[in-house]
């Protein structure tokens, strides 16, 4: 940042996992300056954070401080409204994923970001990673029809079951996470995606009678390629091959290889890569591969706070260098519209045609 440029003034609101470490990104960030944090109830925070004040209102607070940039990263059901409340004052949004519980309210976030001709971004967090943009890149140059095998399961309890219960309230777990890796499965075959189905099932009675917290959803692409991911929580879900992400295709096949004493609910996991292996599925004249599988050490990746800092210092460069965000905003609409639809299907039974 040129010493002429002023920081952007943010308001953070919501103070859960991800508002915290969005929270801190900016604190350590001299492009932006925190000029409110917004959260109901009053969060235990870092020592660095201490000094902010908290509001309780969003819309009070956004009135009060007039802030350049809106972080939001409460409850996905206020998304909408509070993304489009920041345009309409003239901010520019960072929104965590999922970008809304419909794909209408989606759809009136990015018309709301147009017309105000500001910023919008949206969490995906996996696209500021070096072994994810390294997997997506594999998987292109293998070149498609593809097969996308991928789940995130987590084994919880204690505050991290009362997290995901809370969670539940609005969204089910194919939704919450299963954008992410929708959205790497668009990026990778770059193809529409034509039907989806899904299943699931309610393993609690602490979860409401019309949600489930085991759920996995098909997609099928107008290339031919297919794709599956599955989420479940809670105390139930068994740690077995919790953690799968696979790309397949006629030349051969990427994979994510997880440290085998990893845990399902530590945050870390479900970004960390291990180790990305690549397989080629060329055959000599005696039928067998030419060559061996190659390994790939991800070493010194980013930890969960790295990543949310880089995601922030992008959400700098998009506001001062002008960047074009609109398939960045198209792919968010697509990959909640795939886990919606996914979703669609599970309370109905039937598939969905997109």
């Amino acid at each position: 940042m040129s010493s002429t440029e002023k920081p952007i003034r943010v308001l953070v609101a919501g103070l859960g996992n991800m508002g915290r470490s969005h929270a801190l990104a900016y604190h350590n960030n001299p492009g932006f300056e925190i000029v409110g944090l917004v959260n109901r109830s009053k969060p235990v925070l870092a020592p660095e954070l201490a000094g902010y004040e908290i509001h309780t209102e969003f819309e009070n607070a956004l009135n009060a401080l007039k802030p350049d940039l809106c972080a939001i990263c409460t409850y996905s059901d206020s998304h909408a409204d509070y993304a489009v409340m920041a345009f309409e004052a003239g901010c520019d949004v960072f929104v965590e994923k999922p970008l809304a519980t419909t794909v209408a309210d989606a759809e009136r976030v990015v018309a709301a970001a147009k017309k105000a001709g500001r910023k919008l971004v949206v969490g995906y967090i996996l696209r500021h990673h070096p072994s994810w943009m390294r997997l997506i890149a594999e998987a292109r140059q293998l070149g498609g029809p593809y097969v996308f095998r991928m789940n995130l399961n987590q084994q919880s309890s204690g505050p991290t079951w009362e997290t995901h219960k809370a969670l539940m309230q609005t969204t089910s777990p194919i939704v919450d996470c299963g954008v992410h890796y929708v959205d790497v499965m668009c990026q990778i075959t770059d193809a529409k995606p034509v039907q989806v189905r899904g299943m699931g099932l309610r393993l609690s009675d602490e979860i409401a009678p019309d949600m489930y917290n085991y759920g996995q959803l098909q997609v099928m692409f107008e290339d031919g390629s297919v794709g599956w991911y599955e989420a479940g929580w809670g105390p139930m879900i068994s740690e077995t091959a919790f953690f799968v992400k696979d790309v397949m295709s006629p030349n051969g096949a990427v994979s994510i290889v997880m440290d085998p004493n990893a845990k399902s609910d530590d945050i870390d996991t479900h970004t960390k890569t291990s180790v990305i292996r690549l397989h080629n599925a060329e055959t000599g004249p005696d039928g067998k591969f030419i060559r061996p599988d190659e390994d790939l050490k991800m070493a010194g990746e980013p930890g969960h706070q790295e990543l949310c800092d880089f995601e922030q210092a992008f959400m700098l460069r998009a506001v001062r260098e002008d960047l074009d965000l609109s398939r960045h905003m198209a792919d968010a609409v697509q990959s909640l519209r795939i886990c919606l639809a996914a979703d669609e299907s599970v309370r109905s039974g039937q598939p969905v045609f997109l």
